[in-house]
């Protein structure tokens, strides 16, 4: 019988007209999927999904795939009905549809789930290919009531845009919980997906065994000789007051990043032979056991309220509720990767996560395997900078006088632009001040750049090889602005207004200096000649950031497609999803801000300073001790990404005669006669200049800054008797807050 009612369901969905292409997409974030999860699920491509929600280009699915995809539309229309009038007093989403919520309590035995209960489970903790189907109950577990508004005060779990865990069982969960107290005085573990668990644990020790026994939390690894991410428990406050910690941090204990070692708390977890990592018991704690062979036993905590959450970075996060804290947090390790401490902490273990220093080797002749170097990686021991590429203080420096201070020609210096100049008597008459700023650009220098993998060879006098990652001590003052090569043509310029493409503030070279590769690179595509006289080269190099650069492209993109702004949109359309796209899903716009600042921030590690502890100069320091602490690369990627902008600006000056006003870091301010980016740069029929700016989502093209008026910019350099006072660091919003010598 469920036979013919299934083939009767198959034969009316056929027939079935289709709801608008806005309600499609309504339901589809009411229950907090994405175009991938319900492209996935169906077997088609995400643009095919896309083109099924889109209201310019609608298309139409046909075949089994559109009985499927009116069958999903059908089950998120009984979730989750249009809504009439705006009366209903239940919590909502941010869709503003009711958000189901799931709450389980973990049981020895298997036991099946009520029918009424299986009927409303979130289907992001099922496989993909299951998202349209009833979710199947799960082993283990007993499930209670799936309501809790029932309840006054309950917070509604919120659905998260991504899966908890894909189909690996063993993380069924999700990578992560944020653990609170309800009113009633239960301990709830909010989960991805909407999942929310009762935690029985009555004391940290516990908790941290619960976790690791029947949480079923983690993340499968991200590479073949990686492994899997531990568990995260982010802990609120009420949390905290339940297992016996302080709520905040005193001064002292803030300053020294941890509570002190005599903590009840901490006596707790030593008795349970629970072991502290050397940073001790702070806002990112790891509480674990040594490994047994391949068994790990290590759980993370993240505490919000020791402001273990930088506002720069991951803005009122540490404030949300927690089932929605969970979302924000779970998108980000779905995407990106559980977090292990900072964005900047995460960003350096992403590059060892995805190239591990070690794999198995093959079997031996008694079929054992061994630990061996994994090929591209770093490896597991630290190397030595070059001298030149050594901040000063490092312990390759201790021979030199005291005080000494490096110039040029003794120390590689690649930074971003800070840089501007006064404007031009026709950019005075002109209105506004336009700028525009490079999508995630740090990612985009990244991208296919050849880096050292080893430690580096000094030769002298060295024939330049653009392919050889190293530094070169070369003399580019002799390198024209006012003639050089676009393409193969060579152009006239005005060099007066362009920046040196060779040094962070714009200045022309005076000798011979240190740069990188790709800055010595550009010298010559620019048409002069380059002559070392002396280099640190690695010949043992290799595209080591491509896998760190695509994953956070791809949660970039996914994450700004769940806000509105597709990589395909076209320039007037982007700009306008591109306006207030934060304020539609707030969650999703943390996430998108905790990834932008993942990138800057790995990038900073691998060139790590001193941390206090005592440190003097010509003395190690902790971050030595890693080998991922790499100026080389970080200088490589700087450069690059210099050298990436200041090719689009030459390029955008030959075409059209427009030259920057300043430039800070990826933004760069022009002026115009209108406030849009479309009104100075040149497309034609829709097409950019090729090689120039674009307008556009993905790493390298470009979004809107900000807007002011020439008058505005005139009148704040007056105000500060700075003539070249870099606009473009206030360009955004206007507001000028402080100046220090015009800079």
């Amino acid at each position: 019988m469920s036979e013919l009612f299934d083939a009767v369901d198959a034969l009316v969905a056929s027939r079935a007209p289709l709801p608008p292409t806005e309600e499609r997409k309504r339901l589809r974030q009411a229950h907090g999927l994405t175009l991938d999860e319900v492209a996935a699920a169906l077997k088609v491509r995400r643009a095919t999904v896309s083109g099924w929600e889109s209201v310019k280009k609608t298309t139409e699915p046909r075949g089994p795939e559109r009985e499927a995809y009116a069958r999903l539309l059908n089950k998120l229309a009984e979730l989750y009905p249009a809504p009439a009038a705006a009366l209903d007093p239940t919590p909502t989403m941010l869709t503003g549809q009711p958000a189901p919520a799931e709450r389980q309590t973990l049981s020895a035995g298997p036991a099946s789930e009520p029918a009424d209960v299986t009927e409303h489970k979130n289907t992001q903790t099922a496989p993909a290919s299951a998202v349209a189907e009833q979710a199947a109950p799960r082993p283990a577990r007993t499930a209670r009531s799936a309501s809790m508004s029932h309840r006054p005060g309950a917070r509604k779990a919120t659905p998260a845009s991504t899966p908890a865990s894909g189909t690996d069982a063993r993380f069924e969960s999700g990578p992560l919980a944020v653990v609170d107290v309800d009113i009633d005085g239960q301990v709830l573990a909010y989960c991805v997906g909407g999942l929310v668990l009762d935690v029985p644990a009555k004391s940290l020790p516990s908790l941290v065994d619960w976790t690791l026994k029947e949480a079923r939390l983690g993340q499968p690894k991200l590479s073949g000789p990686g492994k899997d991410a531990d568990p995260l428990l982010v802990l609120t406050e009420s949390a905290l007051e339940r297992y016996g910690l302080p709520v905040a941090l005193t001064e002292e204990e803030r300053l020294a990043g941890r509570i002190p070692e005599g903590h009840k708390v901490i006596k707790q977890l030593a008795r349970a032979d629970w072991k502290l990592t050397k940073r001790g018991f702070g806002p990112w704690a790891r509480i674990y056991r040594p490994a047994t062979g391949s068994e790990r036993a290590c759980v993370q905590l993240c505490i919000p309220s020791w402001h273990a959450l930088d506002t720069r970075h991951w803005g009122e996060a540490g404030q949300l509720p927690p089932a929605e804290l969970a979302r924000a947090l779970g998108v980000y390790a779905s995407r990106v990767m559980t977090p292990r401490g900072s964005t900047a902490v995460t960003g350096l273990e992403l590059m060892t996560a995805l190239h591990p220093a070690t794999r198995a080797s093959e079997p031996d002749e008694n079929g054992k395997r061994h630990s061996e170097h994994n090929p591209g990686s770093l490896g597991k021991d630290p190397v030595d900078p070059a001298p030149c590429e050594a901040p000063d203080g490092h312990p390759v420096l201790k021979d030199l006088p005291r005080f000494h201070v490096r110039g040029p020609a003794e120390k590689l210096f690649e930074e971003a632009y800070d840089w501007a100049r006064p404007m031009t008597d026709a950019e005075c008459t002109l209105r506004y001040l336009v700028g525009i700023d490079v999508n995630v650009a740090f990612a985009a220098g990244a991208n296919g750049l050849n880096v050292g993998l080893g430690a580096p060879t000094h030769v002298t006098n060295p024939v330049f090889d653009p392919k050889l990652p190293g530094s070169w001590l070369v003399d580019l003052s002799h390198v024209d602005l006012s003639k050089v090569k676009v393409g193969k043509e060579w152009v006239e310029l005005d060099g007066s207004l362009l920046p040196s493409p060779f040094t962070p503030k714009g200045e022309r070279p005076e000798g011979p200096a240190w740069y990188a590769t790709p800055t010595v690179a550009y010298a010559q595509e620019l048409g002069y000649e380059v002559r070392p006289t002396e280099a640190w080269v690695r010949r043992e190099n290799g595209r080591y950031l491509d896998g760190w650069y695509n994953r956070l492209r791809d949660a970039y993109l996914a994450t700004m497609a769940d806000l509105g702004v597709d990589a395909d949109l076209a320039p007037a359309d982007f700009l306008a999803a591109m306006n207030g796209y934060k304020a539609r899903d707030p969650q999703l716009a943390i996430a998108v801000s905790a990834i932008k600042a993942t990138v800057k921030g790995g990038l900073g590690k691998l060139r790590e300073r001193p941390r206090g502890e005592g440190w003097r100069p010509g003395e190690p320091w902790r971050a030595l001790s890693r080998p991922t602490w790499r100026p080389d690369i970080r200088a490589a990627v700087i450069s690059r990404t210099r050298i990436n902008l200041h090719r689009k600006i030459v390029k955008h000056a030959a075409f059209t005669g427009q030259y920057p006003v300043a430039i800070l870091s990826d933004c760069v301010v022009y002026a115009a006669d209108g406030e849009s980016p479309l009104d100075f740069l040149p497309y034609r029929e829709g097409k950019p200049l090729p090689g120039g700016f674009k307008l556009g989502i993905n790493p390298g093209l470009v979004k809107h800054e900000g807007t002011q008026s020439v008058l505005w910019g005139e009148e704040v350099r007056e105000r500060f008797d700075a003539p070249e006072l870099n606009l473009a660091r206030y360009i955004k919003d206007g507001t000028v807050t402080d100046v220090d010598n015009g800079e």
